[in-house]
Order: structure tokens, then C-alpha cells, then sequence
């Protein structure tokens, strides 16, 4: 990378950019309706603004959750201003307005503390459980992508289901007292 690039621009450029095309893709398969520009940039300049104030472990799932978040409140002030938008039936799930608060409030917390033990995972394995786990991708398919062996692949799924759950129990035993 040339020298004139500073830390920030470098970051931008190694975490955020790489995954523009996948990002796009994905948005595109469900929020299709949108100007999906407007979404990456906005993901981009969040995502960006949390880094600088805290180190963010997992750009890529933080971009993909702010961009999806994003589009999901362009749709919620299109319906508030009463625009018709047609969402696919796994968008619509998310904003089921029927659902209890409280229920919401704790969905959100079990969610960033999953995110957090996701986080928490050593790399390789946080790599292979978010790329089976959250992108669906078969043990074989990883193991093809990441060019390693099929029994390590479940290897490190199982520590990743076992460290996570962990962290989650643990999680919900300090919440309990």
C-alpha cells in the first residue's frame, strides 16, 4: 500500500472495501428496492466511526449487520411516510411490530452477547463458525474455501459451539444474580 495512505485509510482498505461486492450482492437479494449506494456508504462511514472510537474484532460481520440495519430503517421511515415497499418474507420477520418490547429488548441482548462470544473466538475459528454458522456454508464447502482439512473444520466447529455456549451460560448465570 502506498506510504501517503494513513492507518485509518488502511484499515478502510484491508477490513471494509474487500467486501463491497459481497456486500452488495447480499443487500441486493434483499433489499432490492433500496439505493443500495446510499446503504454501503452510510455502513461504511458507521462502521468506520465505531472503529475509531473502539477496535472492532470482526469488521466484515460488523459491516454486514450495520448495512443490514440500515436498510431495514430506510424501510421502517418509508412506512411510517406511508411508501409502499414489498420486503421478502425473512425481512418482514425482523419487523414484526406485534412482538412484545421486552421480548425485543432481550432478543437484542442475547444477540450482542452472541456476537461478543463469536467475537471472542481465536480467528481461525471465528472464520470457519461465521462462514458455517452465519453465511450457511457447509463443512465441506469451508473446507474446500479454506483450502484446509474437512476433520478440522468440524474440530473447530465444535470448539466454537462449546466456547460460545459457554460464554453464553456463563452470560446468564451473572444475569440471574
Amino acid at each position: 500500500m502506498p506510504p501517503e495512505f494513513s492507518d485509518q485509510s488502511r484499515w478502510f482498505a484491508e477490513n471494509l472495501q474487500p467486501h463491497e461486492a459481497m456486500l452488495r450482492a447480499w443487500l441486493k437479494s434483499r433489499f432490492s428496492e433500496l439505493d443500495l449506494d446510499d446503504v454501503i456508504q452510510e455502513a461504511y462511514l458507521r462502521v468506520f466511526k465505531a472503529h475509531e472510537k473502539k477496535t472492532v474484532k470482526a469488521p466484515k460481520a460488523f459491516l454486514f449487520a450495520t448495512a443490514r440495519n440500515i436498510a431495514l430503517n430506510v424501510i421502517r421511515a418509508s412506512n411510517v411516510r406511508g411508501d409502499q415497499r414489498s420486503m421478502q418474507a425473512e425481512v418482514l420477520d425482523v419487523l414484526d411490530e406485534n412482538e412484545d418490547i421486552q421480548e425485543t429488548v432481550a432478543h437484542n441482548q442475547e444477540l450482542e452477547t452472541l456476537t461478543i462470544a463469536i467475537q471472542s473466538l481465536p480467528r481461525r475459528c471465528r472464520q470457519i463458525f461465521t462462514l458455517c454458522k452465519v453465511y450457511g456454508m457447509t463443512p465441506k464447502e469451508i473446507s474446500e474455501e479454506l483450502g484446509i482439512s474437512l476433520p478440522t473444520v468440524y474440530t473447530q466447529l465444535s470448539i466454537g459451539v462449546d466456547k460460545c455456549s459457554e460464554y453464553v451460560l456463563s452470560c446468564s448465570k451473572v444475569k440471574a444474580l
